[in-house]
């Protein structure tokens, strides 16, 4: 029996690069170890004519089939991710962004999580700068399908651009909806609740473009509007307490309001990675452990 087929979701706005959305495309079409059997490729809204010509070049020289789809006006990722999983085909969908890049082996490990019978597979990511030779950045996730829960009250427990899910997952949880720039983490969470079967994979798998304008990007009041609606929904729907959606508008409703110049050192605090933190402990129970035993004596 031939395993089940995937579809790679991209959706691609006019604040794009032409030669980041090259990469993007090629490193999770070409370059990879396992193929996407199709790509649903979204347009949302207009964009630069650099990025349309380089739009219809992947296109037209893409190894596997492309269903390309416009969106007149620009509606926002949400809307956008959710337009592109009504075209999709396959049930498994695999997300990229269109600015970053992903590793050759990324959906040879992933696709058979999925195949296996996870409904959410994140992975870890490397943050780069300049090119990929300007790794500035680490972020590795909870891998444990409790860790995550646990993890996801205060925290997106998934890096976006590195999941591979089931769309009949996604859409049992009401698709992404539109949470301007928390769509993902609101659906993740959603997700969590109804019992999806959820991992990440600590390995990174997909070198994550930091821009100039990241930080900047991550506070504001429009960021603090949306940062507070999705606090209240989880309030509601019971996935967190009162105490903790006081403590959660204190801490990441304060940080999208602190300035530029403290938001990055600040970001390092609140996310950093997870993974990094529990290797660290690990270590140290190791060293311990490994100091006992040497003092035990012998027989």
């Amino acid at each position: 029996m031939a395993p089940e087929p995937f579809s790679l979701l991209l959706t691609v706005y006019g604040g794009d690069r032409e030669d980041y959305v090259r990469a993007a495309f090629r490193s999770a079409v070409h370059d990879q170890m396992l193929r996407p059997d199709e790509v649903v490729l979204v347009q949302d809204g207009p964009v630069p004519d650099a990025v349309a010509g380089c739009l219809r070049e992947l296109v037209a020289t893409s190894p596997v089939r492309v269903k390309f789809l416009r969106l007149e006006r620009n509606r926002g990722l949400g809307p956008a991710l959710d337009t592109g999983l009504s075209a999709c085909d396959n049930d498994i969908v695999a997300r990229m962004d269109a600015d970053d890049v992903a590793m050759p082996h990324r959906f040879k490990l992933q696709v058979p999580l999925v195949r296996a019978g996870a409904d959410l597979v994140g992975a870890g990511l490397l943050e780069f700068g300049a090119d990929l030779n300007d790794i500035v950045g680490r972020r590795i996730p909870p891998s444990d399908p409790l860790d995550i829960a646990r993890y996801s009250r205060l925290h997106d427990p998934f890096n976006h651009p590195t999941v591979v899910y089931r769309r009949s997952a996604v859409l049992a949880a009401g698709g992404y909806g539109d949470l301007p720039l928390m769509e993902d983490y609101w659906l993740f969470v959603r997700m969590i609740a109804g019992g999806a079967r959820v991992v990440n994979v600590a390995e990174p798998l997909v070198y994550y473009r930091v821009s100039d304008g990241a930080y900047e990007r991550r506070g504001g009041r429009a960021l603090l509007n949306s940062e507070l609606r999705l606090q209240r929904e989880m309030l509601r729907h019971g996935f967190i307490t009162r105490a903790q959606y006081v403590r959660n508008v204190a801490i990441r409703g304060g940080y999208r309001l602190v300035p530029t110049r403290v938001r990055r050192p600040v970001y390092r605090w609140i996310v950093a990675p997870y993974g990094a933190r529990r290797n660290r402990a690990r270590e140290r129970l190791v060293a311990v452990v490994g100091q006992a035993r040497q003092q035990m004596p012998e027989g």
